[in-house]
């Protein structure tokens, strides 16, 4: 086995034991958090220290077109140096071969990082943190749709059929019968993930017609961004080897609750390992307040990053399982960030907003973001409230457009994401909208065409 096999990770090498390697897909995340890169022979990826893409990667829309966001050198798709984070080695064990896939990390021609490559803004963030001697750790909740095939975009999405024979069934949520209905789907989601070396901390059936959620153990933000980008795409091959599909859509279907990927936050003390929401009596800190002000007064400018598309919007709708306001209370899974019942030791914020359909890199880094400009800014949050949020004033952009409007005026939001991704985020999402804003829905047609 040759020595750089013998560095990898522990499960890659359970994987390849025995085995001969023959390909590694060398991959990083683009702007809507889709595995870009190239896949290299694994005696051509022992010889090489770096390969190229083009930075042009990170101005796509997620239609394919293009923003103008090269800046002043004009587009001239300018190559990236992208090099490999061996300790992201892991199994892509859907392949018709002994496959590994490698997140690269993005630098330019000066070995600066690329400041608009999401795992790189999310590094940045992080790095703030523990330039202030804390360290964040998250947890991040992983919601998504198992539906039918669905080869004509002009029809709805409907749920998968189970083993039953019958379509998936809205509003059991928390039901092991409902669960059994995917046996096989989540099988091999767990076979995949043994494969890849993570580790699962549940699997729930949630409250729409084939919904389930997957929860992660808590831990270092890039790590669990990293797992949640390796979990789409194992997901998704695990429904496709099933005749289904695997959405992670915002609001996939009429009238069912929407997806959603919640971001539990903690900050410890770098030297001392404690909780920095927590007192040594067990009471709340200062911190912790701050935060959740954090929270409560960026998190509307952070909307266009941890809701990045037109359909992401849909999902906040009074009384379907998502937030509507940015209201804050314990135990409380009405208002948009909620106080987990926990130890002091595990005391935690949970942002409820952010969509599954976020770049999880980009999503996580939006989320603490806004925790780390409340804790620098010492603000108090608003009262905690009490009863249904539902009934409260909304408070979030309801439409792409102004979350962008919004994003763009965030200078304090800019500095710690990076200006420069700033920069590129909203010119490709205006773009994006704007492409959006050329089509002409099946409601439009319906309505207007004869009665305006």
């Amino acid at each position: 086995m040759a020595d750089w096999i013998k560095s990898l990770p522990g499960a890659a090498q359970v994987y390849l034991e025995d085995k001969r390697l023959d390909e590694v897909e060398c991959i990083i995340s683009d702007l809507p958090g889709i595995a870009r890169g190239k896949a290299v022979p694994a005696t051509k990826f022992a010889r090489q220290d770096y390969f190229h893409l083009p930075d042009s990667i990170f101005y796509q829309t997620i239609t394919g077109d293009w923003g103008e966001a090269a800046g002043d050198e004009g587009f001239i798709e300018k190559d990236m140096i992208l090099k490999p984070d061996m300790e992201t080695a892991t199994a892509a064990p859907w392949t018709g071969d002994w496959t590994l896939q490698v997140i690269h990390d993005a630098y330019d021609r000066d070995d600066k990082p690329v400041p608009f490559s999401p795992r790189n803004v999310l590094k940045r963030v992080v790095q703030l943190y523990r330039d202030k001697g804390w360290e964040p750790v998250v947890a991040p909740e992983m919601e998504f749709f198992l539906v039918a095939r669905n080869l004509d975009p002009a029809h709805e999405i409907e749920p998968m059929i189970g083993r039953s024979g019958r379509p998936a069934a809205a509003r059991q949520a928390y039901s092991m019968t409902a669960v059994d209905e995917f046996g096989p789907v989540i099988d091999d989601i767990y076979d995949f993930a043994e494969h890849q070396g993570f580790e699962i901390d549940g699997i729930t059936q949630e409250g729409g017609a084939g919904q389930l959620e997957i929860n992660l153990l808590h831990g270092d933000p890039v790590k669990l961004a990293d797992e949640v980008f390796y979990f789409k795409r194992l997901i998704r091959e695990a429904a496709m080897r099933h005749n289904c599909y695997a959405t992670f859509m915002a609001k996939p279907i009429e009238d069912e609750p929407g997806s959603a990927m919640h971001i539990h936050h903690s900050i410890l003390d770098a030297k001392t390992g404690e909780n920095i929401f927590s007192n040594k009596d067990s009471s709340e800190t200062e911190h912790f307040q701050h935060y959740i002000a954090g929270l409560q007064n960026h998190m509307p400018a952070a909307l266009a990053v941890i809701a990045p598309y037109v359909n992401s919007y849909r999902r906040y709708v009074k009384d379907h399982a998502a937030p509507i306001n940015l209201e804050w209370g314990r135990d409380n899974r009405t208002t948009g960030i909620r106080i987990p019942l926990s130890s002091p030791k595990a005391r935690r914020v949970e942002n409820r907003l952010a969509g599954m359909d976020c770049n999880p890199y980009l999503g996580i880094a939006a989320s603490l973001a806004c925790g780390y400009l409340g804790l620098t800014e010492g603000k108090k949050p608003k009262d905690e409230f009490k009863g249904d949020a539902y009934d409260g004033d909304g408070d979030i952009p309801r439409v792409l457009g102004q979350a962008i409007d919004l994003f763009d005026e965030a200078t304090a939001l800019h500095e710690v994401l990076g200006p420069e991704f700033a920069r590129v985020y909203s010119i490709v999402k205006r773009a994006e909208y704007d492409e959006f804003l050329q089509v002409i829905s099946p409601w439009e047609r319906e309505h207007l065409l004869l009665n305006v």
